[in-house]
């Protein structure tokens, strides 16, 4: 028996009494922890007022991470509820024309939830691989082409002709084999094929390569296929929309729903819509973008309030990272705008500007408004709260590392778990215990260049958030517990109470020898 069928066998039996509440998981892209504005009153200058409400109404986690310095991997975890370095993925994250990360036997969020009768939609930036319907032969007519500006002339006949085989087929392994009735987006908008998915096929045939002058100024990224006169700008409006259909859709057939709404901003493509451009003052893009960003969850939010869903919705808003510091963080510290707030490092580190991220949750029948909670907490969290909700006992091979937040939303004032992994894109793993924090080697990337010595490390940021002083030398003793207590966690395949489990490849450990 599968374990969707599973699911289903137990659904009359594990509906919590009285009505279920609608879900809605917003997932920035890129997102600084200080790019919110209620998290960084003192160096930030970017308004955000839409989120801010929605902190103001609900609570706002300052210690709330995702499971790496970069997308795929956090995607993984938030939406399984195990740590991405348990599957193959043990650094960066899935490439160009990728296969699926997830395994179609593993139960996700949107698994659990169709199970319960909820109607469930993606709807924007998937990343996590598809089976895509490429022949080996055909497969050079993908990538050929340089990753910057190529000429339109370069397309032959065997390209076109390549192209219009494949686009032309459903593509597998997609959110449609992992519970999500309804997907709509972009994939990756700043990868080809750059055109719109819909359920599992592109909306149109790309036949033709984008213009030189969406692969510059952090526009598009990669040449390839793409929609005779595709732009950059209407992706994010039109993911909105979307998400407003399906949220006006499941409240008219009065069925509850979950929404996990992947935007694509403020990640590259910087494209901000001519509305907003110059509308931070900061004379940045990305900053532009925020805010474009900011309203449009600013629609979503309208829209259920306009349907009257407000008080049993509830709202989980977060980003897959921190903000790319190559989008121009440099130039904003200059203006006084610090995207990492008070935290060392950016996008694809281990320091805490990698990894802890806005992390708020609205649920007005639930949760007092106007809360703030210290406690840790991280993106694989999701599934055993969704599952505690709606009274579902999670089997033992499902969210292997996901502690319920459900006591934190309640009210009550404890921790929910007693420590958290994050990783650089390089896989290097930080281990939160308490306020200690220890990196098993540099702490930095590729992107920042704030690699730090390739050594363990260990920060107490209880009195040091923006890891300054390495205490490691200090306390040798809490350096070997934390240690061993990381091997443990890696060895017994998951850090929830339980049997073991399986990890899907053997675990990469650091620092490397």
């Amino acid at each position: 028996m599968s374990l969707l069928s599973f699911f289903c066998l137990l659904t009359v039996l594990s509906l919590v009494a009285g009505e279920r509440p609608n879900v809605v998981v917003i997932l920035a892209d890129d997102l600084g922890y200080g790019d919110v504005q209620c998290y960084n009153l003192e160096r930030g200058k970017i308004a955000t007022p839409h989120m801010d409400r929605l902190a103001k109404e609900g609570i706002r986690f300052t210690d709330g991470h995702s499971s790496s310095g970069v997308c795929s991997p956090s995607r993984y975890t938030l939406l399984t509820g195990r740590y991405h370095w348990r599957s193959r993925l043990q650094s960066g994250i899935v490439g160009t024309w990728g296969s699926p990360l997830i395994e179609p036997e593993r139960l996700t969020i949107a698994g659990l939830m169709k199970a319960q009768g909820y109607r469930t939609a993606c709807i924007g930036k998937w990343h996590l691989g598809w089976r895509w319907p490429v022949t080996e032969a055909q497969r050079p007519q993908l990538t050929r082409f340089s990753r910057k500006a190529a000429a339109v002339d370069m397309v032959t006949d065997a390209d076109r002709a390549a192209w219009a085989a494949i686009f032309s087929q459903p593509i597998g392994g997609g959110p449609l084999t992992l519970g999500f009735e309804r997907y709509f987006g972009t994939d990756v908008p700043n990868w080809p094929p750059y055109c719109f998915i819909d359920q599992d096929r592109t909306v149109g045939i790309p036949d033709q390569l984008l213009p030189g002058d969406l692969l510059i100024n952090h526009q598009a990224s990669i040449q390839g296929p793409a929609l005779a006169g595709w732009t950059l700008e209407p992706i994010l409006p039109t993911l909105v929309e979307r998400a407003q259909q399906f949220i006006t859709e499941a409240a008219s057939a009065k069925q509850p729903f979950m929404l996990y709404l992947p935007l694509t901003t403020p990640h590259t493509p910087l494209a901000a819509n001519a509305a907003w451009r110059g509308r931070s003052g900061l004379g940045s893009p990305v900053a532009d973008l925020v805010m474009e960003t900011d309203d449009a969850i600013g629609r979503v939010l309208a829209t259920l309030s306009t349907l009257d869903l407000e008080r049993n919705t509830l709202v989980l808003l977060t980003s897959d990272n921190g903000m790319a510091s190559y989008s121009g963080a440099s130039n904003l510290e200059k203006k006084g705008h610090f995207p990492s707030g008070p935290l060392r490092g950016y996008k694809g580190d281990a320091w805490e500007g990698g990894h802890r991220v806005p992390f708020i949750v609205r649920w007005p029948a639930v949760s007092a408004g106007g809360r703030v909670s210290d406690h840790l907490v991280h993106h694989a969290d999701l599934m055993a709260t969704l599952a505690e909700i709606i009274g579902t006992p999670l089997p033992p091979t499902v969210g292997e590392d996901s502690f319920s937040m459900l006591p934190l939303l309640r009210g009550e004032d404890r921790p929910v778990r007693e420590h958290a992994i994050s990783t650089s894109v390089h896989g290097v793993p930080a281990l939160r215990v308490g306020s200690w924090k220890l990196i098993s080697g540099n702490g930095g990337s590729n992107f920042t260049k704030d690699f730090g010595p390739e050594t363990v490390n260990l920060y107490d940021l209880a009195h040091d958030l923006a890891e300054t002083v390495d205490r490691a030398a200090d306390e040798p003793d809490r350096v070997r517990d934390m240690r061993a207590l990381l091997e443990r966690l890696i060895v017994a395949g998951r850090s929830t109470p339980g049997q073991p489990a399986r990890n899907d490849v053997e675990v990469r450990r650091h620092p490397a020898n």
